[in-house]
Parts: C-alpha cells; structure tokens; sequence
C-alpha cells in the first residue's frame, strides 16, 4: 500500500545573533504542533503567555494555534520536531524535566533516529514508526512524572486569563483589533488584562500582541516577495507608514533595510 503519511520536520534551534533574535524570542503560533527538546543550555521559554526556565534534558510539547516564544542563549543547542497531526497529544503544552539518565539517553535515541529517516533517500514510513515510538514514550513520561513538578501557577485564574488572551491573539493577530478589543472580549478591563500579563510573563497585553504581528512581519518580509504595502495591509495597519514606524521602534531598522541584510532561515 502507498497510503501517504504526514510529512515530519526536524529544525535545529541555536543562537543567531543578535540580528537573528526574532526567530526565536518574538511570539509566534503554528497550525502544528512543536516538540522541543533541549540538549544544552538554559534559558526561558514562553508558552500562552506564561514564562518557564528550560535546561538541559527538557521536553517541551506546544499544541497547535498556541503562541509562545523561546530565548536562545549562545550555550544552547535544541531541536524543533514539528508534528503535523497532533491526534492524541495533549490539548494543553507540558514540560518534561528529564532528571534520570535512561529516559535521557532513550530520547535521545528516538529524536537521532528520526533525523536519520528524514535524511533525502530514506523512507518516511521509518521516521513515522520512530515517531510512534517517541510517543509512547512521552505519554510513559507524562504518567510517570511526579505532580510536585507539574507548574502549579497554570491553574491561577490569570494564567487562565493569559492563555485565553494569547489564543485569540494567535487567530486574530492580523486583524486591525487593539487590546482594548480583545479585553472587552474576555469580559475584562485592559489594564486587568496588562496586570495579569506581567504576573504570567512580564509583558504588557500591547507587547504581546505587537510581539506576534512583528513576527509574521519579519517572516513575510524574508521569506516571501510580498510588497512592503501588502504586508502592512495583511497585518492590520492603516498604512504603510505606520507600519514602517512601528517595524523601525521594534527592530531597529526599516522594514526594506531588514529584507535587504541575509540571516539564515529557521522557523521553530
């Protein structure tokens, strides 16, 4: 039978450069679902408006639509494993912390196995059934770790608040909808909204928002030919200029002297 299987991806995440930060610290969603695991180094990650350190032997799972952002130290090496379908993962991320030695090393097995069937020449179908082994591996993870290392600040009622707000970020970031709008939505005030924001991650409702329009800004403008006009357009704004403004105060640059310089692409 030549049923065709979900194409997996494996991505490289390490540091850029300066110049480079947005591709990984400024907040971004995907319609996949993102497995991260973390060989080394620290830094701190934010997942649906809500910031964790990460280290070493960390495994951290993002669900579909769900907006976060990572800063990547010049110590870190990780690994992005984009998962197409996400039936029977969980609708909420999780954070492993792998502190014994066997699960460490078996990760590490099925994550090098799987960068070995992606490889051009080999057969897809390898890497989907080390796939499946990587999953059953994590839910006897997830069974087996212990509740006191589960974050308990996810359960407050502003981390909920934040995730909600993030969510609908994710779908509507693109529109012309300002905090103010997306805080009567939720049945709150902005500043309500603001206060809860900084509790979770240190941001401002605004610098959320801003964070993920400047993202899919950034991409358009190095991936795609889309006229400068275009993409002011497609993200909301009332006009070019203005967009000009708000992509010079957020990255340093112009958008035209930001597509004009060459960074290597990576897409967690």
């Amino acid at each position: 039978m030549n049923t065709p299987l979900p194409a997996l991806a494996l991505a490289t995440i390490t540091h850029g450069g300066n110049a480079a930060r947005w591709r990984t610290e400024a907040m971004r969603s995907h319609a996949t679902a993102r497995l991260i695991r973390i060989g080394k180094g620290q830094g701190r990650i934010t997942i649906a408006g809500l910031t964790n350190g990460y280290g070493p032997n960390n495994l951290i799972y993002i669900p579909p639509h769900t907006m976060y952002g990572m800063e990547v130290g010049q110590t870190v090496f990780a690994q992005s494993l984009t998962i197409p379908d996400a039936t029977g993962w969980p609708e909420t991320s999780f954070h492993l912390r792998l502190l014994d030695v066997d699960p460490q090393k078996e990760l590490v097995t099925f994550i090098e196995a799987i960068e070995r069937e992606l490889q051009p020449g080999r057969d897809p179908r390898a890497a989907s059934c080390y796939f499946g082994l990587l999953t059953i591996f994590v839910e006897r993870q997830l069974k087996a770790r212990d509740p006191a290392t589960i974050d308990v600040r996810r359960a407050s009622a502003a981390a909920k608040l934040v995730a909600r707000y993030t969510a609908m970020i994710a779908h509507d970031f693109h529109s012309d909808r300002g905090v103010a709008e997306f805080s009567a939505a939720l049945g709150v005030t902005p500043t309500h909204l603001t206060r809860c924001c900084r509790k979770t991650c240190g941001r401002s409702a605004l610098g959320l928002l801003n964070d993920r329009i400047h993202y899919e800004a950034c991409v358009l403008l190095k991936e795609t030919a889309t006229p400068i006009q275009g993409i002011a357009q497609a993200l909301g704004f009332q006009s070019p200029a203005y967009f000009t403004r708000s992509f010079q105060e957020k990255s340093g640059q112009t958008p035209s002297e930001f597509r004009g310089k060459s960074h290597t692409r990576f897409r967690a």
